[in-house]
């Protein structure tokens, strides 16, 4: 059945506080489309619109084609899976699927029987028996999905149900949350603030900032083609570079930066002015140590930093770094080849180059971003907080 969904001109508030402005989106029918950002960015307001639990102030929504607002949640062909799972803790795993059904007035074999092929689907064969609170919390996530698909329905929500797991583990129900979805070809809406978690389930992504959508796209092109300065510095590490452009080619901008002269990056997908006022972005792993050899060599896409940090992660090696020239803060990912560990001590100097087509130039406008010291939304329009906007 027709699992699409469509936000039509969708707009919600709360008194005076606008929690998500004007949207249009539409997901496809089997589609695992996430919706990513900060707290308080209006994802899981745009997922309570959807499932019903809250109705939008302006807009439809529209699942298979059919109008929803007005439709009560239980008569919605959705199932929601929230952030603290809501199971019945006195109740069996058996109990906690078939509650669903039994409401329904489904009869008890068929009950059983569909209880048997949803705990199959999610690897809990043979524990039906067993009380929730003998369960681990990946079998608990589990026992939730079973629970959710039971009733069937074309379009699964799910609001940050990994959140509370460890590392490990949330990194093997990412997989098993994908296998499901492929198996069953109900649409999944997830909700995240874990761009890791976005980027390894998701066959789309909306990024989100202070309730609006700021881009849409597959992972790979949110993390090599980001359209906003936000997108940019939310997905993924990036170090981000203010500048004037002063020379536009069909390709590359280049862009006086304060302190480090001309620094050229590739266009990104908004058109760029002479005299405007952008940014260039280059993620930490595109950032290269130059050999000494290099030092009397004319790199326009060189920047000299002095060490602060190396913090050891495995394979690689994280430095945070100060621009010699402004003391911004730079951040590189060095694999552990090389010679070159002694020389890269804190109090160190380096030289850094990077491919000016591995960076990305953007507008820097008045759009939300990130800030590169706290990790906190600045700039943009200011939003009050309300209890009643959810993040």
């Amino acid at each position: 059945m027709d699992g699409s969904v469509t936000l039509d001109r969708i707009v919600m508030r709360f008194g005076d506080f606008t929690a998500i402005e004007p949207t249009r989106l539409t997901i496809e029918s089997g589609e695992f489309f996430s919706f990513l950002g900060p707290s308080g960015c209006g994802k899981t307001t745009l997922l309570n619109i959807v499932s019903g639990f809250l109705s939008p102030s302006e807009g439809q929504v529209y699942i298979g084609g059919e109008p929803m607002v007005g439709v009560p949640v239980n008569r919605r062909p959705t199932a929601m899976i929230f952030q603290n799972l809501a199971l019945f803790p006195l109740m069996s795993v058996y109990q906690n699927i078939e509650f669903g059904l039994e409401v329904r007035g489904m009869e008890k074999r068929a009950r059983r029987q569909r209880s048997d092929e949803l705990l199959e689907l999610v690897a809990l064969s043979g524990s039906g028996d067993k009380p929730i609170s003998a369960l681990s919390g990946g079998q608990k996530q589990r026992v939730a999905i079973a629970r959710a698909l039971a009733v069937e329905p074309r379009v699964l929500l799910l609001d940050e149900p990994l959140s509370a797991l460890d590392l490990k583990l949330r990194q093997h129900m990412r997989n098993e949350l994908k296998a499901i979805q492929r198996k069953t070809g109900i649409t999944f809406i997830y909700i995240t603030h874990d761009q890791g978690e976005a980027l390894a389930m998701s066959d789309r992504v909306a990024v989100m900032s202070a309730g609006r959508i700021q881009q849409v796209a597959d992972p790979e092109t949110l993390y090599h083609r980001p359209g906003t300065g936000f997108v940019a510095a939310f997905v993924g590490e990036n170090n981000r570079l203010p500048g004037i452009v002063v020379e536009v080619t069909e390709t590359l901008v280049t862009l006086e930066v304060a302190g480090l002269g001309r620094l050229t990056g590739r266009a990104g997908q908004a058109a760029l002015a002479v005299g405007q006022r952008a940014a260039l972005y280059v993620r930490p792993e595109q950032l290269l140590l130059l050999d000494e050899t290099a030092a009397g060599t004319a790199a326009p896409a060189t920047l000299e930093a002095e060490v602060e940090s190396v913090n050891f992660e495995g394979a690689w090696r994280m430095l945070e770094a100060r621009l010699s020239a402004t003391g911004e803060r730079l951040r590189i990912l060095l694999g552990q080849g090389g010679d070159s560990r002694q020389s890269l001590a804190p109090g160190a100097h380096g030289r850094f180059g990077y491919d000016p087509q591995q960076a990305i130039v953007l507008a820097d406008d008045d759009s939300p971003r990130l800030d590169a010291e706290t990790g906190e939304v600045v700039s943009g329009q200011p939003r009050e907080r309300s209890h009643a906007a959810s993040a």
